[in-house]
C-alpha cells in the first residue's frame, strides 16, 4: 500500500485524525511515540531551520531535504507536508509534488495566498484570483499519482470563504482545508457546503479557531485535525524556563529525576528508536512510483 492510500484509508475511517506538527527530527521523535501521524509545518520548520516567521522565506529543497529525512527514520507514520503555495510558480509546485511523492510523504498542503504570504491564523492574508488557484492546483492534481492533496484557502470574506470552499470541493482534490475559522458555527456552514468532500481543520495556540477536542471535531464532521505547533511551542516554553532557572542557580544543573526526569539516558534511548526498530513486522508500503529528482 502506497503512503498516500494508506493516508486516505485513514481518513475515511470513523473518527477525527490527528496529524501533529514537527519541526525538527527531535520533535518528531517524541511525537511518534503518541501519535501515528505527523504534520510538516511550514510555521515551525520556518521557526526552526531559519529562526525566520511564517512569512514565505522556505525554500524547497531545504523542505524536501527534512520530509526525506523523517520518512527515514519513520517509514510508518503519516507525514502530510505544507508546501504553501508551491513557492510560487505552477511548475515549482509540481517539481516538488513529484519529488516528495518519490521520497514517501503521504500528502501536502497547497495554499492559494498570494505574497507575501501570513501564517493561516495571522492578519493581512491576501488571496490569489480564484481561477489562477485552481489552475495551480489542477496542474498539482494531474502531477501527483497518489499523493493526497489537501486544497487549502486563506480567504477572510465570509462570502468569498463559502464560495471558495464550495469551487474546491468540485475538484479532484482530496481534502478541503478552510484556515483561520473562527467559529463552530463557521466550521457547519463550509462543512454543509463541502459536501462528502474530506474536511481538514488547523489548530494553532493563540489561533483564530476555537479550541475544540477531537471528539467535538468529529460531531462537527471534521475529517483531518492538524496541530500546526503543540511541539515548537512546548519547547519554547521548556527551554526558556530551563535556562532562566540555570541562571538563576549560578550555572549549577537540576539533578535529574530518577522516576522520569530527561537526561542523557533517556534522550539516548529516544533516538536510538530511530535506527533500531523492527522494522519487519509490517509490510512496508509499496514503492511510490519514479519521477523527477529533487
Amino acid at each position: 500500500m502506497t503512503y498516500g492510500k494508506k493516508l486516505r484509508e485513514q481518513i475515511a475511517g470513523p473518527g477525527t485524525t490527528p496529524l501533529i506538527g514537527v519541526y525538527d527530527m527531535y520533535s518528531a521523535s517524541i511525537a511518534a511515540k503518541h501519535y501515528d501521524g505527523m504534520f510538516v509545518s511550514g510555521f515551525g520548520f520556518a521557526a526552526s531551520y531559519y529562526g525566520l516567521p511564517d512569512i514565505g522565506f522556505i525554500a524547497w529543497p531545504d523542505m524536501v531535504a527534512f520530509v526525506q529525512r523523517l520518512r527515514g527514520a519513520f517509514p510508518r507514520h503519516h507525514l502530510l507536508v505544507d508546501i504553501d503555495d508551491g513557492y510560487v510558480d505552477p511548475e515549482v509546485a509540481c517539481h516538488v509534488v513529484e519529488g516528495l511523492e518519490r521520497i514517501g510523504a503521504s500528502g501536502v498542503i497547497l495554499e492559494d495566498q498570494k505574497r507575501p504570504r501570513r501564517c493561516g491564523h495571522a492578519d493581512g492574508k491576501q488571496v490569489l484570483p480564484l481561477e489562477e488557484y485552481l489552475e495551480k492546483l489542477e496542474r498539482v492534481l494531474q502531477t501527483r499519482q497518489d499523493l493526497v492533496v489537501v486544497a487549502r484557502t486563506d480567504a477572510t470574506d465570509e462570502h468569498d470563504i463559502l464560495h471558495r470552499a464550495e469551487r474546491l470541493a468540485a475538484t479532484d482534490a482530496d481534502v478541503i482545508l478552510v484556515d483561520g475559522v473562527r467559529s463552530e458555527e463557521w466550521i457547519r456552514r463550509i462543512r454543509k457546503v463541502v459536501g462528502d468532500k474530506p474536511l481538514l481543520f488547523n489548530q494553532i495556540a493563540g489561533g483564530k479557531s476555537p479550541r475544540l477536542s477531537l471528539t467535538e471535531l468529529d460531531e462537527l464532521g471534521v475529517d483531518i485535525a492538524i496541530y500546526s505547533t503543540p511541539c515548537l511551542f512546548a519547547a519554547h516554553e521548556a527551554m526558556d524556563t530551563a535556562l532562566g532557572d540555570l541562571k538563576a542557580a549560578d550555572g549549577r544543573l537540576p539533578q535529574v529525576d530518577a522516576d522520569g526526569g530527561v537526561g542523557v539516558k533517556v534522550s539516548t534511548t529516544l533516538l536510538e528508536r530511530n535506527i533500531a526498530r523492527e522494522r519487519l513486522d509490517e509490510p512496508e508500503p509499496e514503492p511510490e512510483p519514479e519521477g523527477v529528482g529533487v
